[in-house]
């Protein structure tokens, strides 16, 4: 077959071409696949609860399964250091707790920099969280739990979701303001925790409300005091301002972050099916919704 020098030239051009239009494609196609989504803790818990909540209605706004992993164990550090490994290539979600931040002040030499290694996506969930006790505990609020207390010193185990989470920043700080003596027992996650504190192996816990609140309602565990926003929804907690414990409330901030080093248009594609609209630069990570994006 006899090709002339202009076709040739033209056929030979629309073939390298080719590779450009494929790539294209490929991204405005994204998301091709699956999407994980990393937990750092496990399931059962509050973070697991709220991930499970969202999967479902994340998935059918990108079109592709959203599969939870649950990653649980040295404060969430392994299921951000999951992520960190994973491709930047926009397939893999990290559910951040907020011993994310504080685990920089508690941990030497992580293998992995939250603000250089991942690009925030959207602001999840504020979680209000809940002062919780064993019914058998002979205090009604937090202002006779914190008298049974320093009539009790070293006695009363309090329980926590992992060393340098919320639940244990939350009782340290507790402990300190009311000049109360109690026995941290660290477990993986909240759903354990909650276990034994119905169990009775603990007998006081800070938990999230998300985690507890079912079992306030049904009586197996007794709410004290809840700090942060007041929720109609819960069993009655009274607010720990006006409970006997001096300062203020504390809630805990999640944040759903996506796999490091973003394309801007999947970071766009992600957050756009929150209905909004998202610039070259976003907000600084903080305690409101923030999406940065590096390409």
């Amino acid at each position: 077959m006899h090709l002339s020098r202009r076709r040739f030239l033209y056929l030979a051009g629309a073939a390298g071409a080719l590779p450009a239009v494929s790539r294209r494609a490929r991204a405005q196609a994204y998301p091709a696949r699956p999407l994980r989504w990393i937990v750092g803790f496990p399931p059962g818990g509050g973070a697991d609860i709220v991930s499970r909540i969202m999967a479902p209605w994340l998935a059918e706004r990108l079109g592709q399964p959203v599969v939870i992993e649950n990653k649980p164990g040295a404060s969430s550090n392994i299921s951000v250091q999951t992520v960190v490994n994973s491709p930047p290539d926009g397939y893999t979600l990290l559910f951040v707790p907020a011993s994310a931040a504080v685990n920089v002040s508690l941990f030497d030499n992580l293998p992995f920099n939250l603000l250089r290694d991942i690009a925030p996506v959207s602001g999840l969930i504020d979680f209000p969280v809940v002062m919780v006790a064993n019914p058998s505990l002979p205090a009604q609020t937090v202002a006779e739990f914190i008298a049974y207390a320093k009539a009790n010193p070293g006695k009363i185990s309090i329980g926590s979701y992992g060393t340098g989470s919320t639940s244990h920043v939350a009782g340290e700080l507790f402990k300190m303001m009311t000049g109360t003596n109690m026995i941290h027992v660290p477990y993986r996650g909240g759903a354990p925790m909650v276990a034994d504190l119905i169990g009775g192996q603990v007998q006081v816990a800070f938990d999230v409300l998300t985690g507890s609140l079912a079992h306030v309602r049904s009586g197996s565990l007794r709410a004290l005091g809840m700090g942060g926003k007041r929720d109609h929804r819960a069993a009655q907690p009274r607010d720990q301002r006006g409970a006997g414990r001096p300062g203020g409330a504390r809630t805990a901030r999640r944040r759903r972050h996506h796999a490091h080093i973003l394309h801007p248009r999947r970071v766009r594609r992600l957050y756009g099916v929150r209905g909004r609209e998202v610039g070259q630069r976003g907000p600084p990570i903080g305690h409101q919704a923030g999406m940065i994006a590096r390409s």
